[in-house]
């Protein structure tokens, strides 16, 4: 367990290299957080006024809140897919020795829009049913249920890398992801879980720091430090939020790049990528 660690550890040094050399790639998730909740908004807070939500009902489906949510999930998923192109593709210009700059990474975004949209219909088919069958399935069901998504997951990793490096269909991308998870399987997906672990670790330091911030504050009886620790909790948590979408978006072109073309570049550890996914045996 501490080996993974490290070697996480190492991997989001690696990550973080390739971010400090590009800082302009955190506008990419903080635009695509902004465009979910103006989207969340244009949604609920209509249907919300319009009283869709008052005869809310789990056992009975309501058709009109049925559309509502899948085009919630097409628009939801269009979004965050369309911001990680953008930030992938300008990453892969960087592991490929360029300089790229936000204009390239919407560029290439704009290219693979028909793509794009087409991974977001399958997305949000397949995010609507999984949420569908959790919502009435027991505790055993929810647990299989939850499996089957993160087995999605997995199986979906490298589609963005794949759409953005390739003249490539949604479904073609998605098949072409299994096949090089396939091909660098591992144990462990020590990117993805080391990053999410550290950046755990992050954040619960952060809220508990905040917390105590915020007690002294009150302690205090001061109303403006007690505002302001929140402030400054809040914007820590943020930021740490951005760096890691960030991370994962270059990691994920890293191992792409390992997979599919044996190179990495930018300033990664070759043996160490090797190791986030282990060659079956």
């Amino acid at each position: 367990m501490i080996e993974k660690f490290k070697q996480s550890w190492e991997l989001m040094k690696a990550s973080a290299g390739v971010l400090r050399a590009d800082k302009e790639l955190l506008l990419f998730p903080a635009l695509s957080a902004l465009c979910c909740l103006i989207v969340a908004a244009t949604f609920f807070v209509p249907a919300a006024f319009a009283g869709l939500f008052e005869h809310f009902s789990r056992d009975k489906i309501d058709p009109v809140l049925a559309v509502l949510g899948f085009l919630f999930y097409l628009v939801q998923y269009f979004v965050i897919i369309f911001f990680n192109t953008a930030l992938v593709g300008a990453a892969m210009i960087r592991l490929r020795g360029g300089d790229p700059t936000v204009a390239d990474g919407f560029r290439i975004a704009m290219s693979k829009l028909p793509a794009i949209l087409g991974y977001a219909l399958i997305s949000a088919t397949v995010g609507i049913i999984l949420r569908a069958l959790q919502e009435r399935a027991g505790f055993i069901g929810r647990w299989i249920v939850g499996l089957i998504g993160a087995a999605w997951t997995v199986a979906t990793f490298l589609v963005v890398p794949v759409l953005v490096s390739n003249d490539v269909g949604p479904v073609d991308a998605v098949k072409r992801s299994v096949e090089l998870l396939k091909k660098t399987w591992g144990e462990n997906l020590i990117g993805n879980v080391g990053v999410g672990l550290v950046f755990g670790v992050l954040m619960f330091a952060t809220v508990m720091g905040g917390v105590l911030l915020i007690m002294a504050a009150a302690s205090a009886k001061s109303g403006a430090l007690v505002v302001t620790a929140v402030a400054l909790m809040f914007f820590a948590i943020v930021v740490l939020s951005l760096i890691q979408a960030a991370l994962s978006g270059i990691y994920a072109a890293a191992i792409y790049r390992y997979a599919e073309e044996g190179e990495i570049g930018g300033g990664f550890d070759r043996e160490l990528v090797a190791h986030a996914f282990r060659v079956k045996a």
